[in-house]
Formats: C-alpha cells, sequence, structure tokens
C-alpha cells in the first residue's frame, strides 16, 4: 500500500508538494500529542504550555488534509467528538485523503483519548476555521468546546481552557455579537473561580474587561475588576492586557497618573511582536500625559514599526507644546476619523484645556505684564466675549499653579512674577524619589519572577536529566522570542 501511494506521489508531480507537507505536519502534530500524553499522566502544565507553543509555530502551516489525520489518528472514529469537529473540516482532495490514510494507517491510534487531546483537537480545530475566516462554523465550534470544557475539571486542562476561552470571544467579536456571550463568561468565571483555575480566571477577567469597554460600559469593568478575586499573574500576556484595560478605565475616571503607570507598564511588558498592542498603549499613554501637561520624547514616536501609526499623535502633541488653539484644531479635525477608531476623540476634546493653558504658560513666561486683550488675542479665543473668558482662564491658571502671576483686574493687566530657581524647591526630590521607587518596583519583580527547579537544594541532578533541562530551557526560550503577536 505504501509503495503504491510513492509510484502515485511520482506520476502526478503537482500533488507532491501537498503530500510531502501534510505528513510532516502530522508528524509535528503527533509529537505535540505525545508531550500533552505525558503532561497529562504527570501533572505538569509545563508541557502542555510547550505544547501549546508548537502548535503557535505550527499555526501558519495548518492545512485540512492534516487535520483530519491528525482526528483520525486521536479520536476515535465514529464517536460523537470525531463527527462533530470533522464536519468542520473541508474535504480535500482523494490523493491527499489516501497519502494522509496512508501515513496514519501506519501507526497505532490512540485508545480512549484524554480530556486534554480532545480539547487540544477543539482548539486545533478552531484556530483553523478562524485563519479560513470561517466565522459562523468558527462559533459553532467555539461554542461546543466551552460546552465540553465546563464537564472537565483538571489542572492539565487550564493552559488548553485559557486558549479556548480568547478565541471563543474572539470568534464573537470578528461577527459583532459580542454582547451575546457576556453572560456565559460570567459563568465561566464563577466556574473558574470555583475550580481555583487562576489562568482562567486571569483570561476571562480580561475578556470581560474587553467586553465591557468595547461597548464603553466604564463603569460596570471598574465594578467587576474591583471586586474580582486578586493572585499573582500567572501569564505576562494576560497581566500585559489586563494592565491596558485599567489603564483605559483610569483615564476615563480622570486618575490619569494611575493611568499613565499602568498603560506604559503595559507597553513596557507586552512581548515584541505584539506590535499592534503596544502601539495602542503608545496611543493611550501618550493622550494620558499631555493631559497630565506632560510632553512625551520625541524617542517615543520614532520607535520601529510605529513611525506612521503614532504620527497624529505626533503633530497632536505639537500643537500641544505650541500651545497653539487653532494649530490643535486643525490637527483634530484632520485626523478625526483616526482618534475615533482608536476610541480617543474625547479624550482630545478634553485636551483644549491643555492647549489654553501650555500658551498661557508661554505668554506669562515671555512677557512680565501683558493686556487680557493681548493674551485672548494671542489665545485666538472664538467666544463672543474674548476678553472675560480670558480673565477667567488667567484666574483659574493662577488658583491651580499652572502659572506664577497676579491679575490687575482694574486695569486689565497679567503681571508676571520673576521666575526663581527650582532647585530650590522640593521638585529634584520628588523627580528622583519617583524614579527611585521605579527601579526598586523593577528590581522586586524581577526577584519573584525567578523560578528554580523542584527540591534543588536537596538533591543533586544527574549529567542526564541536567542536558534534558538545559534542552527545554532553550527551547522554551527560543519559542517565547519568536512566539506569534495572534496572542494579542
Amino acid at each position: 500500500m505504501t509503495q503504491d501511494v510513492e509510484m502515485k506521489e511520482q506520476a502526478a508531480p503537482p500533488s507532491n508538494s501537498l503530500s510531502s507537507t501534510a505528513p510532516s505536519i502530522f508528524h509535528h502534530l503527533k509529537e505535540i500529542a505525545s508531550l500533552i500524553e505525558t503532561g497529562a499522566y504527570a501533572r505538569e502544565v509545563r508541557r502542555i504550555s510547550r505544547a501549546v507553543r508548537l502548535t503557535m509555530a505550527l499555526r501558519k502551516k495548518l492545512k485540512a488534509s492534516s487535520l483530519s489525520a491528525f482526528l483520525n489518528y486521536v479520536l476515535v472514529p465514529g464517536s460523537e467528538v470525531y463527527s462533530r469537529l470533522s464536519s468542520f473540516l473541508p474535504k480535500e482532495d482523494e490523493q491527499d485523503m489516501e497519502v494522509d490514510t496512508a501515513t496514519s494507517g501506519a501507526q497505532a491510534p490512540i485508545k480512549n483519548p484524554l480530556p486534554e487531546l480532545e480539547i487540544y483537537c477543539y482548539l486545533l480545530v478552531l484556530i483553523f476555521l478562524i485563519d479560513q475566516k470561517k466565522y459562523n462554523e468558527a462559533k459553532a465550534c467555539s461554542s461546543a468546546s466551552i460546552a465540553r470544557l465546563k464537564t472537565v475539571n483538571r489542572r492539565t486542562v487550564d493552559v488548553l481552557a485559557s486558549r479556548l476561552y480568547f478565541y471563543y470571544s474572539l470568534c464573537y467579536e470578528l461577527t459583532g455579537d459580542l454582547a451575546e456571550i457576556r453572560g456565559n463568561l460570567l459563568a465561566l468565571h464563577r466556574i473558574a473561580t470555583l475550580r481555583h483555575d487562576e489562568l482562567g480566571q486571569e483570561t476571562l477577567l480580561n475578556l470581560l474587561l474587553r467586553n465591557y469597554l468595547h461597548y464603553n460600559l466604564y463603569d460596570q469593568a471598574e465594578k467587576l475588576r474591583s471586586k474580582a478575586p486578586r493572585f499573582e499573574a500567572h501569564s505576562n500576556q494576560q497581566f500585559s492586557r489586563y494592565l491596558f484595560y485599567l489603564g483605559k478605565i483610569r483615564t476615563i475616571q480622570l486618575e490619569y497618573t494611575d493611568a499613565k503607570e499602568s498603560l506604559l507598564q503595559a507597553a513596557r511588558k507586552a512581548p515584541q511582536a505584539a506590535l499592534g498592542f503596544r502601539v495602542q498603549c503608545n496611543k493611550w499613554a501618550i493622550i494620558v500625559r499631555l493631559l497630565l501637561g506632560e510632553i512625551p520624547e520625541r524617542t517615543v514616536f520614532m520607535q520601529k514599526g510605529m513611525e506612521k501609526a503614532l504620527r497624529p499623535y505626533f503633530e497632536l502633541t505639537n500643537a500641544v507644546r505650541i500651545g497653539d488653539l487653532e494649530l490643535f484644531r486643525k490637527v483634530a479635525e484632520k485626523f478625526s476619523s483616526t482618534f475615533s477608531s482608536d476610541g480617543t476623540n474625547n479624550l482630545i476634546v478634553r485636551l483644549r484645556h491643555n492647549v489654553i493653558r501650555t500658551g498661557l504658560r508661554n505668554i506669562s513666561i515671555s512677557y512680565s505684564r501683558i493686556s487680557l486683550v493681548d493674551v485672548a488675542k494671542k489665545l485666538r479665543l472664538d467666544s463672543p466675549n474674548p476678553v472675560a473668558d480670558a480673565e477667567s482662564i488667567v484666574s483659574k491658571a493662577i488658583r491651580d499653579g499652572a502659572i506664577d502671576a497676579t491679575l490687575d483686574h482694574a486695569n486689565g493687566w497679567m503681571v508676571s512674577k520673576e521666575t526663581g530657581d527650582i532647585y530650590s524647591t522640593n521638585e529634584p526630590q520628588i523627580a528622583f524619589n519617583s524614579r527611585i521607587a521605579f527601579c526598586l518596583n523593577m528590581h522586586n519583580e524581577a526577584v519573584r519572577a525567578l523560578r528554580f527547579p523542584p527540591n534543588s537544594h536537596k538533591e543533586k541532578e544527574s549529567a542526564e536529566k541536567r542536558r534534558e533541562r538545559q534542552q527545554q530551557e532553550q527551547e522554551l526560550a527560543k519559542h517565547i522570542a519568536e512566539e506569534d503577536d495572534d496572542d494579542f
């Protein structure tokens, strides 16, 4: 049988490429299945995590023929799960199916598949359907996988379940039906909490926050976040997402200092491959820093791969830095569609006051005394009574400490005071204190992130075990470095 297949491959060169790639993918999938099986029997979650990373590396190479062969190898033909998953896969040509059958027939199929392997088959088919843009079939597959997950309570399934939760929400988001699964996500979060599935709680909490923020339900998102159980983060990607959503909530609630810290930390913790996520973090961080009265450095806008995406925010920052209200209005109108799609349009409306305050600060530095009429002209106020508006703006800026000046109501003047020595104040001490606190916080996080092999202080490992451990660490570092941004 195998020789006949080889003769057919030689006689038909066009199908040679397909038949040669499918067995190699199938071979990799079998290795991943054995890794999952070993991890399930040994109850080692790290093996399951490694299997998921290996699957993400094969994601772009998956084909229907290799998936069908893998389902025949792992699942029992004729079973309910096999029939359901096979119905989602398109039928391939007879030659491809014949080669796959010959390849898989030479291997002994797995009898009575483990729940981990069954959930992994759901994950494989779901990823394939999303990549093929078959979103309706993906919704049906994800719903079936979630129903199956509710009946499984094993800690070795938690890693696979967290990925299924993510793609389950992604399917409904791509079809515009994200509100339909909110109740189901809340139920899944409650189940994960009762089962002490901390990775599932992290993932589902982020999915619920994303669900609420997608519909601008910031109050509900904050209530959920404040009442959700807190624990140490298990996934760096999930923690980055949580910080990003927390920064957005804090920005809407006018808590700009906390929002800035969360957004910058999310951008730093995000993987280098997650370019889109880091761009969104930088966009919101730029707006928050402008609302705080800070001017971001030029290097923020010149990061690799972000120049084009951050161009509107660069021009906006330039308008705020100059304090030109007319230029600010032109930039806001020019890139209004971009700001609306980013969800930052309402925040840019808040920036108008900062532009006026920056312009007023520049005026107070340049002039020791200036009339309110000239202040209104330089600020380009377009109100019916610009002098009265200029007077109220100047008085409020003096009260808030934005400028060091006095207001002469009788003569209609703004008199600026002499600029003092900033080093005689507490500002340098505050700046150094914030930098030292940041460095100490980063050091503490690095110490907490250190991992040690179990019982390393009790027994000495052999040379073979040491080589195996070093090989696994090298593969782990390689896959983390090459991790795709599909997770974002």
